[in-house]
């Protein structure tokens, strides 16, 4: 019923603040956070966690009672199957070891493999997320998107706004982290965490000013 991109969350007085890729809402209240992650540092567990405690704090307000928590999804669609098992979907939730059994607190994440294909919706929706050309894509609605974006002036000037956003956002944490000695330096951070965010090299390259080799040779050392 509701979805917000790059959405701030932040209610806690020198806690580290989050933007969400998108945080989406239900018809029965539940709240979704869905994020893409192009590195295996960015879906780290303790990252899924944070954004979990993030939402929780978010929705529950000081006169609520602590079972009107809704129920909240983070979603990780990983460029790589994190987990190396060759699924399509990996669903973690808190677990009453003792018992075996689901503790039942609201709180779910699912890890998304970026990698799976099939015929099955999740196999043909990884496919389209990996395509550069809408023509190629099996959803209509993520064809008609795209083709906006890249090919509609009012779209492509939408797009560009983005990225200078998350350019913007990445030059202030590279200085934040003290990498504030050149522009080379910021500029290799800047580059990671758009990656991470889900730019490609090329949107990489245009984003920051560098030459697509240049960002490429940055970021394989980095993975390296």
């Amino acid at each position: 019923t509701k979805c917000e991109t790059q959405a701030d969350l932040k209610r806690v007085t020198g806690a580290r603040s989050i933007c969400l890729d998108a945080y989406a809402t239900d018809s029965t209240g539940k709240k979704y956070d869905i994020e893409i992650q192009r590195s295996d540092n960015g879906a780290d567990p303790h990252r899924a966690r944070y954004h979990s405690s993030m939402m929780d704090v978010e929705n529950l307000d000081a006169d609520q009672d602590y079972r009107e928590l809704p129920d909240t999804y983070v979603i990780f669609i990983t460029e790589k199957d994190y987990y190396k098992a060759g699924k399509p979907v990996y669903v973690i939730q808190n677990m009453n070891l003792t018992l075996g059994q689901p503790f039942d607190d609201g709180t779910h994440i699912l890890y998304v493999n970026g990698e799976y294909r099939d015929d099955s919706d999740i196999g043909k929706l990884m496919h389209d997320f990996n395509c550069t050309s809408a023509d190629d894509m099996n959803f209509e609605i993520l064809a008609e998107k795209t083709r906006y974006l890249k090919e509609n002036p009012k779209g492509v000037s939408e797009m560009c706004k983005v990225m200078e956003d998350l350019r913007d956002e990445s030059y202030a944490e590279g200085r934040a982290e003290g990498h504030a000695e050149g522009r080379e330096e910021q500029a290799q951070m800047t580059a990671k965490n758009l990656y991470e965010q889900g730019l490609t090299i090329e949107q990489i390259a245009r984003a920051i000013d560098f030459s697509m080799e240049t960002v490429e040779k940055w970021l394989t050392q980095k993975a390296g």
